[in-house]
């Protein structure tokens, strides 16, 4: 086209002569893209954005200037920056263009520019709009577009039970407080025994071993020797003398059966078979027919199994969530698939040093045996279970610097309000609120790094204008 407007200014300066070459020239002068510009003033009552390069060169300047061929930087008016209507709601799109307030770093960190430029990875910085951009007060205002765009979801503030799962490793115990120990209290001699294996099921009053002892003889004379001396006519009656030899066998332990006898027979039976004093398990047997026994061995252990401990080791770090009534799951090794409500019934006040573990009891019934002692089994312990409801928010609605805890509060229509927030404890994907947040408010648990880098850029746009106007 150009070509053709040179060729028809030629032959119409050939046929005009000398008048027609200088309107040759006139027309010619415009067509000379490469020129340089010399001047290139802003132009009165529009406001000037930024200058960019003349040759469309990815450069801009805030300030007038030239390039190294002498042009100068062309002004971009406020009116001429492109709004990217097309791709806002039509209900916006109808206020009028849109104005750019800044660039902010593509990467979203704290640092904006006035002007468009380009990071150190060659990424264009994005423009923020004046619908875009911060409101008043403390609250940040993002287009419903990018909320939509970059999936911000949002959830109520709810009270809720805290619970947090805290493991353990346990083993099954005889219960203390059911135990019994089968001991003499003279020295003898076992001349038979009636339960001669470790594991055997006594009942109370069974017989366990028949023992002679010296001393029991001696305590049974005097009291056939007291019964006589008070002769017939002491028959029902306890003297004196009799009641203290009645005591005298007592303090050995004999049964109350035997001194009956002896008192109502008036012989002197040379052993005695000794009853079980309590039901259950024998759990340890340190006697074997034939032996010598002193008095205060230990003979028998029997233990009541009906019901028996769980001793886990819980490491130091969660001990503070765990409390005398707290439930546990106790899962036993040998029986995976069928799990025993519990609750702790105690907490030991020893810590051991060796693994900075504590122990921490769990009653259970056994009334079938079931229950082996020592039994490894694995305890899961509900910490916060049956606790009072406190206000919690998702784990994902709280962005944790280390030194403050934010947690964003939508205040609808894009606005969105930083609260700083003090933690409770966590659990099951919650964390309780202590301070900063009400039931009911709204949260964001989604795409919070989008409302965090606008924060941040609002904070940096602040800091750069406090420091304009200190110039």
């Amino acid at each position: 086209m150009n070509a053709t407007r040179i060729v028809l200014t030629l032959a119409l300066g050939i046929a005009l002569g000398a008048g027609g070459s200088y309107w040759a020239v006139r027309l010619i002068t415009p067509v000379q893209a490469n020129a340089p510009v010399t001047n290139m003033e802003p132009a009165p009552g529009r406001k000037v954005l930024y200058y960019r390069a003349p040759d469309n060169a990815p450069l801009w300047s805030a300030v007038p200037k030239q390039d190294r061929q002498g042009r100068s930087y062309i002004p971009v008016y406020d009116d001429e920056e492109p709004s990217f209507d097309a791709k806002r709601p039509k209900a916006q799109a109808a206020l009028g263009p849109r104005k750019v307030l800044y660039y902010r770093n593509p990467m979203g960190l704290p640092d904006t520019s006035p002007i468009p430029k380009k990071d150190a990875m060659g990424m264009d910085y994005i423009p923020v709009y004046d619908d875009e951009g911060t409101d008043d007060g403390n609250a940040i205002k993002v287009s419903l577009d990018r909320v939509q765009r970059s999936g911000v979801r949002t959830e109520p503030a709810e009270t809720r039970e805290i619970t947090r799962p805290v493991r353990g490793v346990g083993t099954i115990k005889p219960d203390e407080r059911r135990l019994t120990v089968v001991a003499l209290r003279a020295d003898g001699y076992i001349e038979d025994l009636f339960v001669n294996a470790t594991g055997q099921t006594v009942r109370t009053g069974q017989p366990l071993f028949r023992v002679y002892s010296k001393d029991i003889q001696v305590a049974q004379a005097d009291l056939i020797a007291a019964a006589n001396a008070m002769g017939d006519g002491a028959a029902g009656k306890i003297s004196p003398p009799i009641n203290g030899t009645m005591q005298r066998l007592r303090n050995l332990a004999v049964p109350e059966s035997r001194i009956k006898e002896v008192l109502a027979t008036r012989t002197n039976p040379r052993t005695i078979d000794w009853p079980s004093p309590a039901a259950g398990t024998v759990i340890d047997k340190r006697v074997v027919n034939g032996q010598q026994v002193l008095a205060g061995a230990e003979l028998y252990r029997i233990a009541d199994l009906s019901q028996v401990w769980v001793i886990a080791e819980v490491a130091e770090s969660d001990l503070s969530g765990i409390k005398v009534g707290t439930p546990a799951v106790v899962t036993l090794r040998a029986y995976p698939n069928d799990p025993i409500e519990g609750r702790v019934g105690f907490i030991y006040p020893d810590i051991k040093p060796e693994t900075r573990t504590a122990r921490v009891r769990i009653e259970l019934p056994n009334p079938d045996g079931r229950l082996k002692i020592d039994m490894y089994a694995d305890v899961l312990f509900r910490t916060g279970a049956g606790e009072t409801p406190v206000v919690a928010v998702p784990d994902s609605a709280v962005i944790d610097s280390g030194s403050r805890q934010v947690v964003f509060v939508a205040r609808g229509e894009g606005r969105f309000e930083p609260r700083l927030v003090k933690l409770g404890r966590r659990g099951e994907g919650y964390v309780e609120i202590r301070e900063g947040v009400r039931p009911g408010e709204e949260v964001v648990t989604a795409a919070t790094f989008l409302i965090d880098s606008e924060s941040n850029l609002r904070a940096a746009l602040k800091t750069f204008d406090h420091r304009e106007a200190s110039r």
